[in-house]
């Protein structure tokens, strides 16, 4: 069996910046693969880099998928770095593709959580993302002073209706001291606050394994597990706790399947602003996922983002038009 292969880049402005800890995102880039096999029957993958969470960038991904034969047989195969964990993600979901005649569906609000503006925008931003549905929101912390956030935080659960969750996401951009002030009052909340995603760096493992231990609220890993080797370090040194993954930026999805069929853990799987091939492999992935995870009730998927990105036809269900459409952009 022999693939003809190709690529074609892509970079679309998000409807509003989006604020971190690690300062302003402007765009999406990424990279569509398409392979094409004999029968004539496409897939089609995605490479969607997160270079601030240690993968590949996107001039990297570009230059290995140019070197890259346009026609390749599946006994040749070729070899992808761990360096370079976005494409080893993109180019095994592409392969996978070929075989699908279907993929699913679109998540239902109440399925994933919603992504709320940072800062004090979030005060007026979950009410629409609630009227469509959303029941859980994230927001994004660490972007403004302690004192002034926690104010926000304080407003922002007064409004939100009974039955709403939040998680907030500190993006490892907390001090230690602040990290205390921020679980003191989530504890003082109950259990409205579903957990915090990676208030210390990743460095900081032992500190972030001390405050698992003293708070009530539940601590998640995110930048110390963007790639499935570091989940299974973490793992394998005793945390217990949450894993918000990334899948499109932690590397094979096969092992990572294979990994939690062996050691069941509480995990989320979380988007990184995909267009709609690589979500609809997020969720595909999530639902397979959901089988081996003991955990019950089984949390909701990191993939509320559409908001925040335009209706440039990258998130048609349609990947041959989505294609199509690349190629007249280009």
């Amino acid at each position: 069996m022999t693939y003809r292969f190709e690529f074609r880049p892509y970079r679309r402005p998000f409807r509003q910046t989006i604020k971190t800890s690690y300062g302003v995102w402007k765009y999406r880039e990424g990279i569509i693969l398409k392979f094409t096999d004999e029968q004539g029957r496409s897939g089609f993958g995605e490479v969607a880099p997160l270079p601030w969470f240690g993968t590949e960038t996107q001039a990297q991904a570009v230059a290995f998928c140019a070197q890259v034969p346009h026609q390749l047989s599946a006994s040749n195969g070729f070899a992808i770095l761990p360096t370079m964990p976005a494409c080893k993600f993109g180019f095994e979901i592409a392969l996978s593709n070929l075989s699908r005649d279907i993929h699913c569906g679109e998540l239902e609000p109440h399925r994933c959580s919603a992504l709320l503006p940072a800062g004090k925008g979030a005060l007026s931003g979950w009410a629409a993302l609630w009227a469509m549905g959303h029941r859980t929101f994230k927001w994004k912390i660490g972007v403004a002073p302690v004192s002034v956030e926690l104010a926000w935080l304080h407003q922002l659960m007064k409004q939100l209706p009974l039955g709403a969750q939040l998680r907030l996401d500190a993006n490892g951009g907390l001090d230690e001291l602040s990290a205390h002030h921020w679980l003191d009052q989530c504890d003082r909340l109950g259990h409205r606050i579903e957990f915090i995603e990676q208030p210390l760096p990743p460095d900081r493992f032992i500190d972030l394994l001390k405050l698992a231990h003293r708070y009530q609220t539940p601590i998640a890993l995110d930048e110390s597990v963007t790639t499935l080797d570091q989940l299974k370090t973490h793992y394998f040194r005793g945390w217990r706790g949450i894993y918000v993954v990334k899948a499109a930026i932690s590397g094979s999805p096969g092992r990572l399947k294979q990994f939690c069929a062996d050691y069941p853990i509480d995990i989320v799987i979380s988007s990184v602003f995909e267009t709609d091939i690589g979500r609809q492999a997020l969720i595909d992935l999530a639902v397979e996922l959901s089988v081996l995870m003991p955990y019950e009730p089984q949390r909701v998927m990191g993939m509320g983002t559409q908001q925040w990105l335009p209706n440039d036809g990258l998130d048609d269900p349609d990947w041959e038009a989505l294609w199509q459409r690349l190629d007249r952009i280009a």
